[in-house]
């Protein structure tokens, strides 16, 4: 049997003993140890009952174990579906109606809150805490390590990635292995990375971030991650030495950069750093630059799209942009009322069509056909201008833009605003 994503990430490194995930305190968890825990828990998702498309919710503090349940429903082709931790009871309330989630994964902290929920949608509830404690390893860990592939296909749903619902109900994305791989694979190739590299890994795995592109590409090419719980600047200081690659956010960076222990010779070793998940100042990138040496890689992804364009690994990194569309993905920028596609340097929405868009938007199909249009671009909804050369400047969103005395006012983004004193005098007017 097959299951394309599986067997891609995680089956050709069932022997491997190499280390995948460094813990904080220097514990090292080798792949192979790795699979066999996952492949216990794909047993124990087997013994409850879960069948192939079910779907798994889980808010469970980040942890090896935690991982674990990913690569455990893709092996068992099961619907992952994290969760933010700081979403409240009434919000997952939503996503396990909605979403019909057969099995619900929480903290203990957590589970007198979610026990009637999960028992009101008939949802089965199973506990995992920071310290691989709880109901659900003290089940699967009398699991045998072997298990039976299910056969996937790469049309088949691996993931559901709720979005954050600003304009309405939260949506749940649906993520296909093909999505999910096609990215991966386009990554690896166009960040370079290799079984040398070593991500210092500090962010969520509930979002596409933490998961679906750093996760994704360190198994891809066979690399390693230090594996910290979050973003602790004590602890990404101590560990920056031992790394060759930082993904991040902003802030990560900028946090960095006002603590006078991060300087060129605690960086000059490292390979690449990246940023995503909201604008870069230009400052920054100019600060980050003389203070190591290395020009931050900026990129620009969706909960919808995982990655869609970034700059160079080779060539400029263009400063208040998030670089070209990436290999095998199409990116346009268009009018919003027409759809037409616009010249270079005008503003309009930004519609990216490629192997990595998502399939459609759980049981909303009109929200889907509103989104998605038939030529498979996606209006992703994001303001955003191209240059002469392909480089991409998001604006803002289309929902936020203001018509005030016949121009357009851009939301503002740090130094990316378009409000000029001029506009922004139109507007205080009007």
């Amino acid at each position: 049997m097959t299951n394309k994503l599986y067997d891609s990430l995680f089956e050709k490194h069932k022997n491997n003993k190499n280390c995948f995930l460094q813990l904080n305190d220097g514990t090292e968890i080798s792949y192979q140890t790795f699979l066999q825990t996952a492949g216990r828990i794909a047993n124990l998702f087997s013994d409850l009952g879960l069948k192939a498309n079910d779907r798994v919710a889980v808010q469970i503090a980040k942890s090896p174990e935690a991982l674990a349940i990913y690569a455990a429903c893709i092996r068992a082709g099961l619907v992952f579906l994290p969760l933010n931790n700081a979403y409240t009871p009434n919000e997952i309330a939503y996503f396990i109606d909605n979403s019909n989630a057969s099995l619900l994964i929480c903290q203990d902290i957590s589970k007198q809150d979610l026990a009637p929920i999960a028992l009101k949608n008939k949802t089965m509830l199973e506990t995992l805490n920071a310290d691989g404690s709880g109901s659900l390893p003290s089940k699967y860990r009398l699991k045998p390590c072997e298990f039976e592939t299910v056969e996937r296909s790469g049309d088949d749903l691996a993931a559901f990635l709720y979005t954050s619902g600003t304009t309405g109900r939260s949506k749940g994305a649906m993520l296909t292995q093909d999505n999910l791989l096609s990215n991966a694979n386009t990554l690896v190739k166009y960040w370079q990375f290799s079984e040398d590299d070593i991500l210092l890994h500090t962010l969520p795995i509930f979002h596409t971030h933490g998961l679906f592109v750093a996760t994704n590409i360190i198994l891809a090419a066979g690399a390693k991650m230090i594996f910290l719980p979050k973003f602790d600047l004590d602890m990404v200081i101590n560990q920056l030495p031992n790394a060759t690659c930082m993904m991040g956010v902003p802030t990560f960076y900028t946090r960095l950069l006002a603590d006078a222990r991060f300087d060129k010779p605690l960086a000059q070793h490292m390979r690449l750093f990246i940023s995503g998940s909201a604008p870069l100042l230009e400052e920054t990138h100019v600060m980050f630059e003389q203070r190591t040496g290395h020009r931050i890689l900026e990129r620009y992804g969706m909960t919808e799209t995982n990655m869609n364009s970034s700059n160079p690994f080779d060539g400029a990194r263009k400063a208040g942009t998030v670089g070209m569309a990436l290999p095998g993905i199409e990116i346009k920028i268009t009018d919003a009322k027409s759809g037409a596609t616009l010249p270079n340097g005008e503003i309009g929405v930004l519609e990216v069509r490629g192997p990595n868009v998502f399939k459609g938007y759980w049981q909303m199909p009109e929200k889907t056909a509103e989104e998605l249009r038939d030529n498979g671009f996606f209006i992703t909804g994001d303001l955003a201008q191209m240059d002469e050369e392909g480089y991409i400047t998001i604006v803002g969103r289309n929902k936020d833009m203001i018509i005030a005395g016949g121009f357009n006012i851009y939301p503002k983004e740090g130094k990316r605003s378009h409000l000029t004193p001029l506009i922004l005098l139109s507007f205080l007017l009007f």
